[in-house]
């Protein structure tokens, strides 16, 4: 695997991507203001003599109001998944602190994060446990190096080798050392913005008491809809973003560990559990899906282009360079 070159294709791609996401939110403002604009025409510029003119400050408000909410939306949801630090997080998705003493599996899964931090030069996350989930994965949380935390689940601390632990740790180490733990929470902030555009034409068109239509659902129809277009493309742009982050993660562990065995075998035993018969896919709390090693790969094409991971198959081809099948559950 040409791991540099890897890595600089995913963050050009990030960069682009970044750039298209602050597009959508500047093409947002501007059809806010061509709908309200074009629905003051309809309802009440024709009724006005003489050349048209819309009211003082119309577009100045319009901007203004919608930067309000999206940027508002960002503030709050940002501070949401801030709160507590990576430890809270980490906690809210079921993870507890690794006791080294308790297994041989969770001492070398806390000296792999030591010797992998050593490595990669940074300050040692926490590390966690997730020990009610039945399926190989992990996650990283936090703000930045001094709040971060690894968590694996049971499954990765019992079926995998030392050499897949390191790979596994030395994934979300990246993520941590390329601040993509908080860029998702940007990003996850900035969607919430946009989502709180569509909400409010979607208030602007309730219904009052005797079940009429207010006049405000006039421009809220247009608000509704524009603000419904742009929160599917920030949670399409979000999850290609996500999506590049994980390639850019994968090169990192490989360079890292030099060992395309380590993380490739973690994925193909993760591969080896969703070809069992009914999968494992155990419940994890909303807020974390997006920063697991691998996510969900149900549904269609639209499915997929709202999935912040990129399928396990497609991982490791990138890794080996062809396609592998799957690795045997065990550690021997």
């Amino acid at each position: 695997m040409r791991f540099f070159e890897r890595q600089d294709d995913a963050r050009r791609r990030t960069r682009r991507l970044l750039f298209a996401f602050a597009l959508a939110v500047l093409l947002l403002v501007l059809a806010v203001n061509a709908g309200l604009a074009l629905t003051w025409l309809a309802v009440w510029g024709w009724h006005q003599p003489g050349p048209l003119r819309y009211p003082a400050y119309f577009f100045h408000v319009n901007t203004g109001v919608t930067l309000f909410f999206v940027l508002g939306g960002w503030w709050i949801e940002s501070s949401n998944l801030r709160g507590g630090g990576g430890e809270h997080f980490a906690r809210r998705a079921g993870a507890r602190e690794a006791r080294p003493d308790s297994s041989p599996e969770e001492q070398r899964f806390c000296n792999v994060v030591q010797e992998l931090s050593i490595a990669a030069r940074m300050q040692p996350p926490q590390a966690m446990v997730v020990s009610r989930s039945a399926a190989i994965n992990a996650f990283a949380a936090g703000w930045d190096e001094d709040d971060a935390v690894v968590a694996v689940t049971r499954d990765a601390l019992e079926l995998l080798t030392r050499e897949e632990m390191q790979g596994l740790v030395a994934h979300e180490l990246s993520h941590i050392r390329e601040g993509d733990t908080r860029m998702n929470m940007h990003l996850a902030g900035m969607v919430a913005g946009l989502e709180m555009v569509f909400g409010l034409g979607q208030s602007m068109c309730e219904r009052d008491e005797l079940g009429h239509l207010r006049i405000t659902a006039i421009p809220g129809f247009a608000i509704e809809a524009v603000g419904w277009f742009g929160w599917l493309a920030g949670e399409g742009l979000k999850a290609a973003v996500s999506r590049q982050r994980e390639f850019l993660a994968d090169a990192r562990a490989v360079q890292w560990t030099r060992s395309r065995d380590g993380l490739g075998g973690v994925l193909r035993k993760v591969l080896a559990q969703q070809r069992l018969p009914g999968g494992l896919t155990p419940n994890w709390h909303a807020g974390v899906t997006h920063m697991l090693l691998v996510g969900g790969t149900e549904g269609g094409r639209a499915a997929h282009w709202l999935d912040p991971h990129p399928t396990v198959e497609r991982r490791i081809r990138r890794i080996y360079g062809r396609d592998m099948g799957p690795l045997p559950l065990q550690t021997d």
